[in-house]
């Protein structure tokens, strides 16, 4: 099976394509392939809790129910400590999601490292 990156940069300002987003790298992990979802810029908003349980895509389903999926099949879910720091949020304000904080370095590594990189 190979290895995905999602990286998703838009926020709740657009919820259909930003939950198109989750919901590919919920497909791709239920389908058995290694996922990694790395959120940043306005992406970041996506993880505040209130934001989480509202947010619904057109066609593309509840931004909770995808990540709770995620979650729940072992994705590894990054988000970016610049983006996150400008707009309020740390790793506590995130309700316990298991969501690492990291530096646009590591989202490099993560690219690298994938077979496919998919961005929304």
């Amino acid at each position: 099976m190979a290895r995905l990156l999602v990286h998703i940069a838009t926020g709740p300002e657009n919820p259909t394509r930003a939950a198109l987003g989750l919901l590919v790298a919920r497909s791709a992990l239920e389908a058995g392939h290694g996922v990694d979802v790395f959120i940043a810029g306005d992406g970041v908003s996506l993880l505040r809790p209130e934001t989480l349980d509202a947010g619904h895509g057109i066609g593309t389903g509840p931004f909770r129910e995808h990540i709770d999926a995620l979650v729940a099949g072992g994705a590894v879910l990054y988000a970016s400590g610049m983006s996150s720091k400008a707009r309020g949020l740390s790793a506590d304000g995130l309700g316990g999601l298991p969501v690492q904080m990291a530096p646009p370095t590591r989202l490099i590594e993560l690219a690298l490292e994938a077979d496919r990189v998919l961005t929304y």
